[in-house]
């Protein structure tokens, strides 16, 4: 059940998503959470260099726990853009030392560039591959898949109910590229109480109103109906997805043994999302010129 679950852990490096209330979890919590990840199958976590503290409060949870073994980490170096070749090769193998001092490993399973203008410094990844620093290689696209997107096999992208900016891609990647879908609430946009959306971001009431009708119908929940939204949609490999709290997880373990909605009710949520909405909306980079 548990495969379709990536363990985000940016909110264990910072405070994150606009319908984060809690803050970054303590110490405790984060050992609690990866124990019950753990306990419930999970096998798979995402982090990042750029993640304010997360790789080292990861590294020293697992190594404390023991299961540093159970997990396949997943790390991104920093942002590269418009760096020259011997500047962009020096920022980039800084950055997978550093993961790998603050997560404690050897190799780093699987390293991504940030974001896609970046896979033109795919080489000096190949090189550390090479040298036994990172295991595979990959991208999180953050505007558009890339032409040369199959260079690699390990893809992250944004996909939500009101996302659908990369289902061209889903429907016609390889088999053998693993594709992570992120932002599955939207940053919580897709679950705030609506007298808390404010300025241009109303824009996704009325969609929320068509999605909310759909769930009710179905008789589950928006975070159900969000989550198995994006199961039942091709190409997606498993969904990146961060937790405050052990009860958070638990509900999210237990909406992903639900499996993908029913054909009929993932082809009345795929309609209510048309006319899709601009950019600024959907990407949450934007937000600040429009809140």
């Amino acid at each position: 059940m548990s495969a379709n679950i990536v363990l985000g852990t940016v909110q264990f490096g910072m405070n994150y998503g606009i319908a984060n209330t809690l803050g970054q979890p303590s110490f405790e919590s984060v050992c609690e959470i990866l124990k019950a990840a753990a306990d419930g199958g999970v096998k798979t976590i995402d982090t990042a260099a750029g993640y304010g503290e997360s790789e080292r409060v990861l590294g020293r949870a697992l190594a404390e726990l023991g299961l540093a073994k159970h997990f396949t980490l997943v790390s991104k170096v920093l942002f590269v853009k418009d760096k020259t070749p011997e500047s962009a090769e020096k920022l980039i193998e800084e950055s997978v030392v550093n993961s790998l001092k603050n997560l404690r490993l050897e190799q780093l399973p699987v390293c991504l560039f940030h974001m896609e203008p970046d896979l033109v410094y795919l080489p000096i990844l190949e090189k550390l591959k090479a040298k036994g620093m990172i295991g595979n290689c990959g991208v999180s696209v953050d505007v558009a898949v890339p032409a040369d997107i199959n260079k690699v096999k390990f893809v992250q992208l944004a996909s939500n109910l009101l996302d659908h900016r990369h289902d061209a891609f889903l429907e016609s990647k390889p088999d053998d590229t693993t594709v992570w879908a992120r932002s599955v609430y939207l940053q919580g946009l897709l679950l705030l109480p609506e007298e808390k959306i404010t300025g241009g971001l109303k824009q996704v009431i009325p969609y929320r109103h068509k999605f909310e009708a759909i769930a009710r119908e179905s008789g589950i929940t928006m975070n159900e109906l969000c989550f198995r939204g994006l199961l039942s949609r091709k190409g997606i490999s498993g969904i990146v997805t961060g937790v405050d709290s052990v009860e958070h997880l638990k509900e999210n373990l237990a909406v992903a043994a639900r499996g993908p909605l029913p054909a009929d009710v993932a082809e009345e949520v795929r309609k209510a999302a048309y006319p899709l909405l601009p950019e600024c909306i959907i990407r949450p980079h934007l937000w600040s010129g429009i809140m």
